[in-house]
């Protein structure tokens, strides 16, 4: 999740990444319906290749809704200032489970996993120090170092 002003490197960004799309990823600004984009402007990156007609409905319908209302009630709520509506630009790259047979589980998780990454971004989170701690203990889902 990049968030921030037009004019800076999240700009930059949301232009290069719309202006290049690559084979299977095809960035797309989200929208909250149709002809009514998500202020700030959002770029929705897939970070899956479609494989299904499910799935491309997954990413473009539910994931994308998810990310549309984390968007705006970031705006609305506050987590966003005032400036951000028309000046800055959202890019959001996102996952979606090629073999997700349920619509509104991907909706609600995308809406979680944005709306969390938007108040991380804002409050600068994690903090350093967080960082570090879990660095001395490294581990994700599919690998863990052994302890020497």
């Amino acid at each position: 999740m990049l968030v921030g002003p037009r004019n800076g490197p999240a700009g930059q960004a949301f232009a290069t990444a719309l202006a290049t799309p690559s084979a299977g990823h095809a960035p797309f600004v989200v929208i909250a319906q149709p002809g009514v984009p998500t202020k700030p402007l959002t770029l929705y990156v897939n970070k899956a290749q479609i494989a299904s007609d499910f799935h491309g409905n997954a990413t473009w319908g539910a994931s994308q809704a998810g990310i549309a209302k984390a968007v705006a009630e970031a705006l609305e709520n506050g987590t966003l200032p005032p400036e951000a509506e028309n000046d800055w630009v959202v890019v959001s790259a996102n996952w979606v489970n090629p073999q997700t047979d349920d619509l509104d589980a991907v909706f609600e998780n995308n809406y979680r996993a944005c709306r969390s990454a938007i108040v991380a971004a804002m409050e600068g989170l994690p903090h350093r120090d967080a960082v570090f701690a879990a660095a001395r203990d490294v581990s994700n889902p599919f690998y863990t170092p052994k302890k020497n």
